[in-house]
């Protein structure tokens, strides 16, 4: 049953590689899509980043991810500290909002109202802001910053140190490996993330990479011979497997160094029994 689920995985991944940099002619006798390459062509490489479309695109996804993350990581850990301390009167109230708002979604409309309201309609922020704290996250997070012993940061209060430079100097190094998953739960998000793009931007030149990959594969749309940068255009299906392991190639990247971290995050930050 693994080996038949692995190759469930590992075929498809295969044959997207493999036509990406298949030779024309192998492409057009195979139907479209290719197991195992006989030569190596990297024109579908060449036509996409030669061009502005997709080096753009994936720009702004890069910028998107990494701000995005980042302030995520920020706004939930701030989140997850303060309602984990006892002495914090706000913290259940907080808490319960929290947890509200992870079992009752307000909905596409209301939210679209509210960026709207706010202006943030085609600007990339709207990209970042509506999705930036999960309330799964928070109360991982949470979870973890409980299991911290009340002994270190009392020790640090009663040496004089104020609330910041106990989660920033004991709480924070303490907490690498939940920081770790977490961030990859948040980069994946942000990375993948296409209907928001969808929603609120208007203009195709702040497009992200996952909504350019969509209407270039999913609504078979052409992109143009000016737009790729090239006089000899590539087989439709080798542009869009080129386009397609280009998305994936920076999770792929990034994942490898924080596996390590990934089952000792999500076990020491999950709620106990």
């Amino acid at each position: 049953m693994l080996l038949v689920l692995c190759l469930a995985v590992i075929v498809p991944f295969l044959s997207v590689v493999s036509t990406s940099v298949a030779p024309r002619e192998q492409i057009s006798r195979a139907g479209g899509l290719v197991l195992l390459p006989r030569g190596l062509d990297l024109s579908a490489y060449r036509a996409i980043f030669s061009g502005g479309v997709v080096t753009r695109a994936l720009a702004i996804s890069v910028g998107v991810t990494l701000v995005g993350t980042a302030l995520s990581l920020f706004v939930s850990c701030l989140l997850a500290y303060a309602t984990s301390r006892a002495h914090f009167v706000l913290g259940r109230p907080i808490l319960l909002v929290v947890l509200i708002g992870m079992l009752f979604s307000p909905g596409i409309i209301p939210v679209y109202l509210v960026v709207r309201q706010t202006g943030l309609l085609d600007s990339l922020w709207a990209l970042i802001i509506p999705t930036m704290v999960s309330g799964f996250n928070v109360i991982v997070l949470r979870s973890f910053f409980q299991g911290i012993p009340d002994e270190l940061t009392e020790s640090a209060t009663i040496d004089g140190a104020t609330e910041w430079q106990v989660f920033s100097r004991i709480v924070l190094p303490l907490s690498k490996a939940v920081l770790a998953v977490i961030g990859l739960f948040y980069a994946v998000g942000y990375w993948n993330a296409f209907f928001n793009a969808l929603l609120y931007i208007d203009d195709a030149a702040k497009w992200p990479m996952q909504l350019v990959l969509r209407t270039y594969v999913v609504n078979d749309a052409a992109m143009g011979q000016a737009d790729l940068g090239t006089e000899m255009m590539p087989p439709q299906s080798s542009l869009q497997m080129a386009i397609l392991v280009v998305s994936m190639a920076p999770i792929l990247i990034v994942y490898p160094f924080l596996q390590r971290h990934f089952a000792k995050g999500v076990l020491t930050g999950a709620v106990k029994g």
